[in-house]
């Protein structure tokens, strides 16, 4: 679908400066609102006290308000890193897509708004060579941190439509597993896997806090099915299987 196909409205947000010198859109993060209605998010989006803004809105009914232009720099991700970059507002493109979230009554995403994301996605990625690695949460990006768009956002819809990276998860069954309090090598290594992935974790060989934030926020993309921020066998297979898949596999080297 074109740019002149996309139906979409303009609502300026005045929340926006030039990306670096250099940096066009290599990453593409996709959020939920977490507020009430569509109205109040953009209300929010536009406000400058606020200091947020997206490049994109999408309604549950599946209307697309573009906000900032693809060229400037929309705050959307806040601190974050992902694959050693720490700006990724510079390097990105956002989209807030409408939903109540955690705190208000997190719902499912309708037919018609998951249509109308994969539509703008596609538009996007027309325009910019963004890796499908780089198709991320806010959550994987600010684990801990953030949640959206969380464990109901169809992540494997988009890809049967050609949009990220994704592999199908193991069964979730007994055995090995890694959670908060543990120590050690394979710790670590566990934590060095999901660094080479591309989630900011320090390998500390310490299953603390932060990495049950980068547990749960690879389950709520990855492993939807249970994201009780554990690293069970399944998790821990997933996450190996998507380092296999990459186009140049770090598990091969």
């Amino acid at each position: 679908m074109s740019r002149t196909d996309l139906k979409h409205t303009w609502m300026p947000s005045p929340n926006f400066n030039a990306r670096p010198d250099g940096v066009s859109p290599d990453m593409l993060v996709l959020h939920y609102t977490g507020m009430e209605t569509c109205a109040a998010s953009l209300e929010r989006l536009c406000a400058p006290e606020a200091e947020v803004s997206c490049h994109y809105a999408v309604d549950l009914d599946g209307s697309i308000i573009q906000m900032v232009g693809e060229n400037d720099r929309a705050w959307h991700a806040g601190a974050s890193g992902w694959c050693g970059v720490s700006d990724n507002n510079g390097r990105s493109i956002g989209i807030e897509i409408q939903n109540k979230g955690h705190e208000f009554g997190y719902h499912e995403f309708p037919a018609i708004q998951m249509d109308a994301v994969i539509a703008l996605c596609h538009d996007i990625l027309s325009r910019h060579a963004i890796p499908a690695r780089n198709i991320v949460g806010h959550s994987d990006i600010a684990p801990g941190r953030k949640l959206d768009p969380g464990e109901r956002f169809d992540w494997k819809l988009l890809h049967e439509n050609g949009i990220g990276h994704w592999v199908a998860f193991p069964p979730i069954v007994s055995g090995q597993f890694f959670q908060p309090g543990d120590e050690g090598e394979p710790v670590a290594a566990l934590q060095a896997m999901f660094g080479v992935y591309g989630y900011d974790i320090a390998i500390t060989g310490t299953f603390d806090t932060s990495m049950q934030g980068v547990v749960r926020a690879f389950q709520q993309h990855w492993r939807q099915a249970k994201t009780d921020g554990i690293a069970d066998v399944s998790t821990i297979e997933t996450l190996r299987n998507l380092l296999n898949a990459l186009p140049q596999s770090p598990l091969s080297v």
